[in-house]
């Protein structure tokens, strides 16, 4: 009887364990199937979609840990396919696709990618806004890449300091053209360190990963002394504590300077004094690959995203048969896996994305050493 009952016992056993099995398994495709109904998606178009899924996970080297996880991210994904597809509608100019954000939502997007604080296009006077220059005569063309300017396509992690690399990269090739020496300067200082607010908005402070402004950096810069090389204090990807050493500053800024909005006025800055530090609405950014960006509709009043111009060119995109028109030349800090090499090309000339409304410029002292002047190119 004994052995009767145990053995009793062993068949429910296994029957529990297959009727568990077997209420998972529907449970799976259900929420499989509650996929498909929650994005309007026929069942085949959502294999479809796991497939590109799964060739993802590949590239970018994602193992989500649970299948509960896993199903969540392709949910995310199947969702930005579909944005993609969108902003392809919006942005036919560019190439809109899978990127290595495609398994995040907006939000996590913004608050791990992105970092501008404010929102706003900058309208105080932090820094003053500078006198207009003389357009005429400007190059057709222009690069500080091709001029020795601009470091390597760097990248901020899982940390919203895009702020910081907008301010580090205008200070590199503000201080390149001053002493013809490119250092590579640390992100990581401004991370740890800065927690300067805006003058006119004391909620809008420089706060690690967690957003900042590029003309706060400035007066943290002018403050502090000046800003360390990487080398000396090395990018984590997490705010930590403040280890400026004012006996390691590389370089020390003077001044800085807001730029006109006028796109002529920036692209005359940008040669004479370098590399600008902008801020921009990256809602296109996260689905980018390539081609020239220029959306029929992005909010010029929400920028969340801070980034390095470094450039333009006369002729790069076509519209409705239009002709040629020109780009901007734009540095990211995503790494260079992200769009062209590192870099976005947006179109010029029309405020896409409220580009040209945070722009500003650092200013070094010169030394006997300088690159050619502005009149020169």
């Amino acid at each position: 009887m004994v052995a009767k009952r145990g053995h009793g016992l062993t068949c429910f056993a296994r029957l529990s364990l297959f009727l568990f099995a077997l209420i998972l398994s529907s449970a799976r495709q259900t929420t499989f199937q509650d996929i498909a109904r929650k994005l309007k998606l026929e069942d085949n178009q959502l294999l479809r979609t796991e497939k590109r899924f799964r060739v993802f996970m590949e590239n970018y080297g994602r193992n989500y840990s649970t299948r509960e996880e896993y199903l969540q991210r392709l949910e995310i994904f199947a969702g930005n396919m579909l944005r993609a597809a969108e902003n392809q509608a919006l942005d036919p100019t560019a190439i809109h696709g899978v990127t290595q954000f495609s398994d995040l939502n907006e939000d996590e997007f913004q608050r791990h990618y992105t970092g501008v604080n404010g929102g706003f296009p900058l309208n105080n006077g932090a820094g003053g806004v500078a006198p207009p220059l003389e357009v005429d005569g400007l190059p057709e063309d222009f690069d500080w890449r091709e001029k020795g300017a601009v470091t390597e396509v760097k990248k901020q992690g899982k940390c919203g300091s895009c702020w910081a690399f907008s301010t580090t990269g205008s200070i590199e090739g503000a201080n390149f053209i001053a002493t013809g020496k490119l250092l590579n300067l640390s992100e990581q200082q401004l991370v740890d360190c800065d927690s300067q607010c805006d003058i006119t908005e004391r909620t809008t402070c420089d706060n690690g990963c967690n957003g900042g402004l590029m003309t706060n950096a400035y007066k943290y810069l002018l403050e502090s002394g000046g800003l360390e090389e990487e080398s000396s204090y090395p990018y984590t990807g997490e705010k930590g504590e403040c280890k400026f050493d004012p006996g390691k500053v590389a370089v020390r800024i003077t001044n800085f300077t807001n730029i006109p909005v006028d796109e002529n006025q920036i692209a005359a800055y940008l040669v004479k004094h370098g590399p600008l530090a902008i801020g921009l609405n990256a809602i296109f950014m996260q689905t980018y690959i390539g081609g020239v960006s220029c959306p029929l509709i992005c909010s010029k009043k929400w920028l969340d995203h801070g980034v390095l111009l470094v450039g333009y060119k006369a002729k790069g995109f076509s519209i409705l048969r239009l002709g040629n028109k020109p780009y901007w030349i734009i540095k990211n800090s995503w790494g260079k896996r992200w769009g062209v090499d590192g870099y976005y090309k947006l179109c010029r000339g029309h405020s896409i994305c409220g580009m040209n409304t945070m722009v500003s410029a650092a200013m070094v002292a010169q030394t006997q050493t300088t690159t050619k002047s502005y009149a020169s190119y």
